[in-house]
């Protein structure tokens, strides 16, 4: 480790700024939110800095660095702090040398020859603060990192810090030792209590917090709780920042066939991995099975993470679990995730409203569950919706026929999906007269998307320009083409 580093209380603390320009400007602008009383020497001052002073944030003395100017400015007093950054570098050296000879830490900027101490790269989430440092081998690396995290690092983890701290001496009080207060904390920082403080519902997380905290010592096992994640359709990337935070933290992880293997492998090392898959008549575990292992696992103390391919609450039984775990009392939270047919339509290069041919967009099982309303192919065939059918492949012939009984133009495009998003995605694209002709002769199998409508017509535009995107597989499609003259 080549610096200690320290998070120093300079709250009404002068410090001083040499210089004027723009890396000056950064830099005292640090000192201002840190609380500093900061004063800067310079001949003249820039824009930014011009705006603090208008701003009653610094107090400015022109003129150049010198220990008579210096002696003047704080009367014989020393400031906290130094930071030199200007082009002149023997006024640099200067304000180093005189800090030197008086014992006041100073930084001379970009320089850490000339630096008692190096100012990180800073995600500020106050009062929580990250910072990030390369020892001055490489700024621009802890600005990257920095955009890592603040990416990954939600705004309202100021307010989840400020609630722990009310509740400290609290927690104190009723958990004696230090080995139970860490546990406790430990237990509470994962999961739904940080969600909830995180995203505003502050009651609500001290709610969560009051209620772990007169359970805990009743009992030799935390809280459980269940993470209804929608892993979507495919693509690891297109997971939410929030499911891959939850999936790492879960003990367990139910998962169904739509979920890849890459996602799946996203989970802790140590988390038990349970497969739950169902294929249409063929169901590895029941859904009423399922329900009742997420309530059993969680009521064990387990953090559980339900993964659903697509989006839970779109044709993902989502509803039906979070019942089942709102009546057995058991805390839970469901994290959306892209569903199938906007993913797989984006990676296809097919959009699915576009103002030339469709105004709307309807999504459909085309899996006939039981005791499931039946398919109005009427309403479908007249709206002149784009159609999705989820799980359609099967019922292609239902469909067709129900569509064209319905007075549906067997010419009009129809674009079936296999493993959508996914590096083997294949794409094919026929009329809806010939789909059932289609799947026979290419051997499609499920799982696969079924797109209906005019908006296909925008792909063959794109397929045309020959402006392939990363995501788009190249097809077939003569036939079609010569139909639609496009």
């Amino acid at each position: 480790m080549d610096y200690l580093p320290i998070f120093m209380n300079i709250k009404q603390q002068s410090c001083l700024i040499v210089g004027g320009g723009v890396v000056a400007a950064r830099k005292a602008d640090l000192f201002i939110q840190a609380g500093a009383k900061v004063t800067v020497i310079a001949p003249e001052l820039k824009s930014e800095m011009r705006g603090f002073l208008q701003q009653q944030k610094i107090i400015w003395y022109p003129g150049e660095f010198s220990q008579t100017l210096m002696a003047s400015v704080f009367n014989g007093e020393l400031p906290k702090l130094v930071i030199s950054a200007t082009d002149d570098q023997a006024v640099n050296q200067a304000v180093y040398a005189y800090c030197q000879s008086v014992g006041v830490p100073v930084n001379v900027a970009d320089q850490t020859e000339f630096c008692d101490f190096i100012l990180p790269a800073i995600v500020d989430r106050s009062p929580m603060t990250i910072a990030i440092s390369t020892g001055g081998r490489s700024p621009v690396l802890a600005r990257v990192m920095k955009a890592k995290l603040e990416s990954m690092i939600p705004h309202g983890f100021g307010r989840l810090t400020e609630l722990v701290g009310r509740y400290r001496e609290k927690v104190k009080d009723a958990v004696a030792s230090t080995e139970g207060r860490k546990a406790f904390w430990e237990s509470l920082l994962d999961g739904l209590f940080i969600d909830k403080a995180v995203y505003g519902n502050s009651s609500e997380a001290a709610t969560l917090l009051e209620k772990r905290l007169e359970a805990f010592g009743k009992t030799d096992l935390p809280a459980g709780e269940v993470y209804i994640i929608g892993a979507g359709p495919g693509d690891p990337e297109l997971m939410t920042f929030k499911a891959q935070r939850l999936l790492q933290q879960a003990d367990v992880v139910l998962y169904d066939r739509l979920v890849s293997p890459e996602i799946v492998d996203m989970a802790r090392r140590e988390a038990e991995r349970v497969y739950v898959g169902k294929k249409s008549k063929e169901h590895a575990v029941p859904q009423e099975d399922i329900c009742r292992m997420l309530v059993a696992y969680a009521k064990q103390g387990k953090r559980v993470a339900r993964l659903k391919g697509g989006d839970p609450y779109i044709f993902g039984r989502g509803g039906e679990e979070v019942e089942e775990l709102a009546k057995a009392g058991v805390a839970y939270q469901v994290v959306p995730g892209i569903t199938a047919a906007a993913g797989c339509a984006a990676y296809a290069d097919l959009p699915l409203t576009h103002r030339e041919f469709s105004q709307a967009v309807v999504l459909v099982t085309g899996h006939q569950q039981e005791g499931g309303s039946a398919i109005d192919y009427g309403r479908l065939a007249r709206s002149g919706d784009t159609m999705v059918f989820y799980m359609g492949i099967k019922n292609a012939p239902k469909i067709q026929a129900g569509l064209i009984a319905h007075g549906m133009n067997p010419d009009i495009p129809a674009a079936i999906i296999e493993k959508g998003t996914c590096a083997d995605q294949k794409v094919t694209v026929c009329t809806l007269g010939k789909l059932t002709e289609t799947i026979a002769k290419q051997s499609i199998k499920p799982p696969a998307l079924l797109v209906v409508g005019e908006v296909i017509k925008v792909r063959e535009r794109i397929q045309q320009a020959g402006c392939f995107t990363q995501h788009a597989v190249p097809y077939d499609a003569s036939e079609l083409l010569q139909k639609l003259a496009v």
